[in-house]
């Protein structure tokens, strides 16, 4: 039996949104597209890889940071002039962390965390 966790997240800026390294940036038009990118980052090992590449030892790259859950789901949607994320994914708050963070940077935050 896993341990589902149903994260809740919020995005002041969309618009503005963007991680700090390009190459791993999203660059998408709005809440869906956003929920696809992150849902795809946590599915994925994709993401993880190419930022790996990146790295300057990217043989020394600890493995277990690029884990994934094939059942991860996001959803998003526009709440005022915010954006609310809805994370289901058995990995842990440092994975979809550093995920948001390769893709979006640090303007989001997270307002509850419960048991899915």
């Amino acid at each position: 039996m896993t341990n589902r966790t149903h994260y809740y997240l919020q995005i002041k800026d969309l618009a503005h949104a963007r991680g700090p390294e390009p190459a791993l940036s999203y660059d998408g038009a709005g809440p869906n597209d956003l929920a696809a990118a992150l849902q795809e980052a946590l599915r994925s090992p994709l993401l993880f890889q190419r930022w790996r590449a990146l790295q300057p030892d990217p043989d020394g790259v600890d493995e277990r940071l690029g884990v994934t859950d094939q059942l991860a789901a996001v959803s998003a949607r526009v709440a005022d002039l915010d954006t609310d994320l809805e994370v289901i994914t058995d990995l842990p708050m440092s994975i979809v962390r550093q995920r948001l963070n390769w893709l979006i940077g640090s303007c989001w935050q997270l307002h509850d965390v419960r048991p899915a």
